[in-house]
């Protein structure tokens, strides 16, 4: 299990930069230093935590691979805090619908 750091850079219920009709139902940032396929630094979905927050120590629970584009996301979450692939399918969804996605179980 890997515990990394997450750099909120659009906490829960902020509007998407470049889709005003998508609000984040979860915080969602980055983790510094490790590059995605995009080039970017690799974004991560916060699971476990329900109010707005900047940052969040935690562990990788689960890898969204995304067949149609070049990067997937990582969900972290709270050491003690456990989801099932439907509840983070759920919770992201409100991104992920628009991808062909798999999500990988990290425990």
């Amino acid at each position: 299990m890997e515990f990394v750091k997450v750099i909120v850079d659009r906490p829960m219920e902020s509007i998407h930069p470049k889709h005003d009709d998508i609000i984040y139902p979860v915080n969602y940032g980055y983790i510094e230093g490790i590059i995605a396929g995009d080039g970017e630094e690799q974004d991560a979905y916060i699971l476990g935590v329900d109010k707005p927050i900047k940052e969040l120590e935690g562990k990788v629970i689960a890898i969204i691979r995304r067949k149609d584009d070049v990067e997937n996301k990582w969900v972290v979450a709270p050491e003690e805090t456990r989801f099932t692939k439907d509840e983070i399918a759920e919770q992201v969804k409100f991104q992920e619908q628009y991808f062909d996605t798999v999500i990988e179980m990290k425990e």
